[in-house]
């Protein structure tokens, strides 16, 4: 660890090195420093899954020096925005000699994340989110995708037929019905394909991971910043809007085997709606917001269909606890898609209103 800090140009002495938080995908420690020197978030980034590093970080910089110039002249801009340290060299990350790449950011004291979901963190998350679109529509920069094709729903549906052809795993027949119905929904389901090809959809920078404890909130409950930037690139705004409400809004975990308790909560759909059309409203095109309603059904439907496509190639991507694992993902998912579908009328009047319509 310190022949990895020692890279960077960082202030103070590092005096103690621990882990930090529970992510999934990149190991992240906090480092202590003495004195009055700032602390720092060190990470090592997972290249098996982001495996263009430099695009990674060029995306990382462009995104927050942005932003960062929209804060000019405030005053605590290293809690709104994070702050990577440069190398010697000028770069944003580092690789050892065994390979690993990491990276290093000022750690925002005084800001908590919330692992939880209620109404009131929903609409925070919302408002949070559609302002860091907002914010990104005039970036200069052109950014890459991190992980190439990652929402696109026409790609998961051929994912899914090359799975069906191969039925690598002799999981098929049992599967067959819910396939079926998949395949019934998949030319509407690949809507915004079919508009962004037609020139009626633009994709805009989004974050792509719009969880609520990737924020940091201050200590007035108000949003910090956005964090865990790994995965902003280019997509639909459908990508951050539809996402959020697919875990958030599920009554119950999305492998929980009572599919019967599936229930889409209308709690956080309005308040992260009305929080999201406060901020996103300003840029957001006719076509984007009236097809809000079908970003909410898009998203449990495309994982259901990721889920299954993993179940009958084997288990081969996602891990799993047991061997349906998979299964009853897939149809927790089917279940929570249905929900949604049943509640596009009333989503499509709950946004008329909400823009004054």
């Amino acid at each position: 660890m310190e022949e990895i800090l020692a890279k960077f140009k960082i202030e103070g002495t590092p005096v103690e090195v621990k882990p930090l938080g529970s992510g999934l995908i990149n190991d992240t420690y906090l480092v202590r420093t003495d004195g009055d020197a700032p602390d720092y978030v060190l990470q090592r980034i997972n290249n098996a899954i982001f495996t263009d590093v430099e695009l990674l970080q060029h995306n990382i910089e462009a995104v927050t020096r942005h932003l960062r110039s929209k804060l000019a002249g405030c005053d605590d801009v290293d809690r709104r925005v994070l702050r990577f340290i440069a190398t010697d060299d000028g770069k944003t990350y580092c690789r050892d000699a065994a390979g690993n790449y990491w990276r290093l950011s000022v750690f925002i004291p005084r800001a908590t994340t919330h692992q939880t979901v209620d109404a009131e963190h929903s609409y925070h998350a919302g408002r949070a989110f559609g302002n860091f679109e907002a914010e990104l529509v005039d970036i200069p920069d052109t950014l890459g995708e991190t992980i190439p094709d990652f929402h696109n729903m026409e790609l998961r549906i051929s994912q899914l037929r090359d799975a069906v052809k191969r039925d690598a795993a002799g999981r098929l027949a049992e599967v067959q019905p819910i396939v079926d119905a998949i395949e019934a929904r998949a030319g509407e389901m690949c809507l915004a394909e079919q508009l962004h090809r037609e020139g009626r959809l633009p994709k805009r920078i989004c974050h792509c991971d719009t969880k609520v404890n990737n924020m940091m909130f201050g200590d007035d409950g108000q949003v910090l910043c956005v964090i865990d930037l790994d995965t902003v690139m280019p997509s639909f705004v459908f990508s951050d809007y539809g996402d959020f409400l697919r875990t958030a809004a599920n009554a119950v975990a999305e492998d929980s085997p009572e599919v019967d308790k599936v229930e889409f909560r209308r709690d956080i759909f309005e308040a992260f709606t009305r929080g999201y059309l406060e901020s996103a409203s300003r840029f957001l095109t006719p076509t984007e917001t009236e097809l809000l309603p079908y970003a909410v059904t898009l998203f449990p439907y495309m994982q259901c269909v990721r889920f299954l496509t993993d179940y009958i190639n084997g288990d081969t991507y996602y891990k799993i606890a047991y061997p349906t694992h998979n299964l009853v993902r897939t149809r927790n998912q089917w279940r929570l898609y249905e929900c949604t579908m049943e509640l596009r009328p009333y989503m499509s009047r709950f946004i008329a209103g909400c823009m004054g319509q």
